[in-house]
Parts: structure tokens; C-alpha cells; sequence
């Protein structure tokens, strides 16, 4: 992380109705791959931080068998509302318990900790000052020989091709957001550091593919979730001076124009490590 980022951070999107819309069909485009991928088993007990809208964590508590435990954890009382209304219009209520609390500060009962098969994180790890706190708390949340499954972007590693009108200055202000508000837009690459960190065993890595391509079905969905990540940091990068609103404006406009391109593609992987609490 920039030595120069804040001791705090800021959530650089907010958590307007807009943004839970967004963050719905993002769960959407990716939640199969990434439930593949943590390849859970029947009657294991899931902790999920940064819970949000819940509709992955209640994935999650699908795939255990519907009557283990699975807990989220969310900070903003705003998604934890709209999570607990999503599970009801869903006949899913009972299903996951949503808890409000900080990921730094996990709200377990002393009875919880060291208790749980798997702990989970998927992008939240970008949006906090210090991960490494994180990944501790995820560290001490699972049993002996549990696991602890971390997903979490390298923004580093993105590139639409033919690349649009102005996307290399919106693209640079927004990373360059992340790390205003004291976050870390590279944090993907650091995952399996901050495992060993937390004492666990590192025993795999890999990533989630989240591109796509015109004729793919779900690239329309993919190029939109990236447009409405811009937009909803569009305040957060005017107020920054990292970009004017005439450059903001050509860049969108540039990118609505190559969704539709005919070889229009997105190259993008989530990054995710897995590792191993001692036995």
C-alpha cells in the first residue's frame, strides 16, 4: 500500500441505491465462478466478511446445506437492511445471520471463535486501510485446519480492448481514488502475504475471470458494472482534482460507444488465495 495513504478509508462508491443496484448484478456476473472456486462442503460453518447485499452468502449457505451456520458480517446498517429484505422477498429469512460490525472487529461471541470451517472476503479487502487486520480476525474465526478464502482485485491487471476514447485518464484517476481515500487498489497481488501473515498455510491461488466479449451474453452486463463503477466515484475523482468533469464525460461516453463494438473485449481476473489454519 502507498506509504502516503491515510490511516483510515473511505468506501469509494457509497452506498446509494444506485451503487446496491450495481453491486445486485455484480453478484449476478460473478457468483457461480466464485462459489466454484471456494468449493465448500455439505454441514461447514461459514463466516462471510463484508457481507453486503448478502445474496452471495446466502449462496454460500445454499451450498453448506441450508442448515449449518453461516453468519455475515456488514458495516453499513444501509446493506444489512436491504440484505435481511432481499433474503425475505426470497422465502430465505433464516437462512444467514446478518450481523452489523466492523471487519477489523469482528462481532463473534467468545463461544464463535476458532469455531467456524471457513471464513470468506470478496472485495472488501481493497476498501479497508489495513487488510492485514482483516485477514487476522479471519485467521482467528476458524477452527483448526479450517480455511480461510480471500477474493480481492489487482487493478493493476485490467484492459479493454480496442481501448476506449479517455479511458487511460479515467481509469488512472480512479485507481488513483482508491488510494485517496486510503485503500488499496493492488491489494490483489498481496493476498497470499497476507496469509502467512495471519499464520495460515497458503495452499492455493488463483483468479476469477470477469472480462468478457461482444456475443458473450454477460459482456453487456460486465461493460455496464464498469460504467457505474466510474460514475459512482465520479464525485470522489472530481473532488480529488485527479480528473475535470469534460475528461470524466468524454471517457464515459467513450466506453458506451465500445460496448457495442463488434470486437470489444474485456481482459480482468479477480485475484483469490485460499489458506490453511494449523492443526
Amino acid at each position: 500500500m502507498n506509504d502516503e495513504m491515510s490511516d483510515t478509508s473511505e468506501y469509494i462508491h457509497g452506498s446509494s441505491l444506485e451503487e446496491q443496484h450495481r453491486l445486485s448484478l455484480l453478484n449476478e456476473i460473478l457468483n457461480e465462478s466464485c462459489l466454484r472456486e471456494l468449493n465448500l462442503q455439505p454441514g461447514e460453518k461459514v463466516l462471510d466478511i463484508g457481507s453486503g447485499l448478502g445474496q452471495f452468502t446466502r449462496l454460500m449457505a445454499q451450498a453448506v446445506g441450508g442448515q449449518a451456520d453461516v453468519v455475515g458480517i456488514e458495516r453499513d446498517s444501509g446493506q444489512i437492511t436491504q440484505a435481511r429484505k432481499l433474503a425475505e422477498r426470497s422465502g430465505e429469512a433464516g437462512l444467514v445471520e446478518f450481523r452489523e460490525g466492523d471487519a477489523a472487529e469482528v462481532p463473534l461471541r467468545s463461544s464463535e471463535w476458532g469455531s467456524f470451517d471457513v471464513a470468506h472476503a470478496r472485495f472488501l479487502l481493497e476498501h479497508v486501510s489495513q487488510p492485514e487486520l482483516v485477514v487476522k480476525q479471519m485467521a482467528r474465526s476458524v477452527r483448526a485446519g479450517g480455511r480461510v478464502f480471500i477474493c480481492d482485485d489487482d487493478h493493476g491487471d485490467f484492459r479493454p480492448w480496442p481501448e476506449p476514447p479517455g479511458f487511460p485518464a479515467i481509469w488512472q484517476a480512479y485507481v488513483g481514488t482508491f488510494e485517496t481515500l486510503g485503500n488499496d487498489p493492488y491489494v490483489g497481488r498481496k493476498l497470499v502475504s497476507l496469509l502467512v501473515e495471519a499464520g495460515l498455510t497458503p495452499v492455493r491461488n488463483g483468479g476469477v475471470f470477469f472480462g468478457g466479449c461482444a456475443g458473450d451474453d454477460r459482456f453487456d452486463a460486465t461493460a455496464n458494472n464498469l460504467i457505474a463503477a466510474f460514475l459512482g466515484a465520479k464525485d470522489a475523482m472530481l473532488s480529488g482534482d485527479l480528473l475535470d468533469e469534460k475528461t470524466f464525460n468524454t471517457a464515459i461516453s467513450g466506453l458506451v460507444r465500445w460496448k457495442s463494438g463488434a470486437s470489444s473485449a474485456l481482459w480482468y481476473s479477480a485475484c483469490f488465495a485460499e489458506g490453511m489454519a494449523p492443526k
